[in-house]
């Protein structure tokens, strides 16, 4: 693809789209996971978590084609990024290796990289499709996802001290990510890749058992606990 042509300018446009839907899931959990921190590390989380996510990211990329013939690799990922969504707002009392909002900072840092290797694979999947083989566009798709993480986490950090029912709503939102790469799976293409009724009803009963699946397993787990 020539440089700076219009077909170029077009994958440039679709890449950024595709960074901003799908590095704001990356943000939630990067400000989530610091939640709990003390507030002279929070910021240090949030930089030190990025540049992780980054590095995973970038290395995910490098290896795009390889992933691209994994059978079951979004699949996988669907379900273990639900169980990152459920332990969002799963209080168990625990240390670090307890809920996603980690009390130390290296509990932040394995939980923000584990959840971007697992939430990366659409945004790198995305991204190598858009840039059409084109290098350069994959390095400024990760370029741009940088401050989109950076800044998108602090707001997201903001929010959520303020109002710790955001915490919900960020797990609905990566539990609807989650339900979203099931649905792309490869292999699944014979109950979700069509447009009859019965398609529209799977894809929707998957999305719908993924949000409220997460909610109501994380309230019961809270409620459990407290008792």
């Amino acid at each position: 693809m020539e440089l700076f042509s219009t077909p170029w300018w077009s994958a440039l446009l679709a890449i950024v789209l595709i960074d901003l839907v799908l590095a704001g899931d990356n943000a939630i959990v990067i400000a989530l996971a610091a939640r709990n921190l003390p507030s002279h590390l929070q910021k240090k989380a949030i930089v030190w978590g990025t540049l992780g996510a980054i590095v995973v990211r970038a290395a995910m990329t490098v290896g795009v084609v390889w992933l691209l013939k994994i059978p079951g690799l979004m699949l996988v990922g669907g379900l273990g990024l639900l169980w990152i969504a459920y332990k969002l707002i799963a209080d168990t009392g625990d240390d670090e290796h307890g809920g996603v909002g980690a009390t130390t900072f290296f509990g932040a840092m394995k939980t923000i990289v584990v959840a971007d290797a697992l939430m990366g694979v659409d945004n790198v999947l995305g991204v190598a499709g858009a840039a059409h083989g084109s290098f350069d566009l994959v390095v400024i798709g990760l370029l741009i996802s940088v401050p989109i993480m950076v800044f998108g986490s602090r707001l997201v950090l903001s929010l959520v001290q303020r109002w710790p029912l955001i915490i919900h709503g960020g797990a609905a939102v990566l539990a609807f990510t989650a339900a979203s790469m099931i649905i792309n799976e490869s292999l699944l293409d014979p109950l979700f890749d069509g447009s009859t009724s019965v398609h529209d009803l799977a894809r929707g009963l998957t999305y719908a058992l993924a949000i409220a699946g997460v909610l109501f397993t994380g309230w019961w787990s809270n409620k459990r606990s407290r008792a």
